[in-house]
């Protein structure tokens, strides 16, 4: 049987003894729950960069203040078309959407499959940069 251990004259001229992968995962484990919570931060600033980039020409969250696109407060669990103020085509009014992670991130991936007529004309490929914008929609709270 063949020991993990390199033996001090059997070590490299660097003086180092060599380690299973899996000693230092184990040993940096327990700094994970640590960092976790400047991680999610750093995510909710990438979708909200993420979101500032490719949205919000047309769109923003402030309760209200419709642009081009409505408001997008709260969109989580409310019903497309259904904004107040907002200047929506026919095909999204009648579209019979109610707005959930799933829905989104196929309509973000390709708006004008999802609902033909919508007058959305940008689409985000990249499904890690659609979970980071829906991630940040949702982080962002009505009350």
């Amino acid at each position: 049987m063949i020991s993990n251990t390199i033996h001090a004259a059997a070590a490299p001229t660097t003086g180092r003894i060599k380690r299973p992968a899996g000693a230092l995962l184990a040993a940096l484990l327990p700094f994970a729950a640590l960092v976790y919570p400047f991680l999610a931060t750093a995510q909710e600033a990438d979708g909200q960069r993420l979101f500032r980039q490719r949205c919000a020409t047309c769109h923003n969250i402030e309760p209200g203040q419709n642009k081009m696109g409505p408001q997008l407060l709260g969109i989580i669990g409310r019903v497309a078309g259904s904004v107040e103020g907002a200047n929506y085509s026919g095909a999204m009014q009648s579209s019979g959407i109610t707005w959930g992670r799933q829905s989104l991130d196929t309509f973000l991936a390709a708006p004008r499959q999802m609902v033909r007529g919508t007058r959305m004309t940008v689409s985000v490929p990249d499904a890690a940069q659609r979970a980071a914008i829906i991630d940040y929609l949702e982080s962002q709270s009505p009350d």
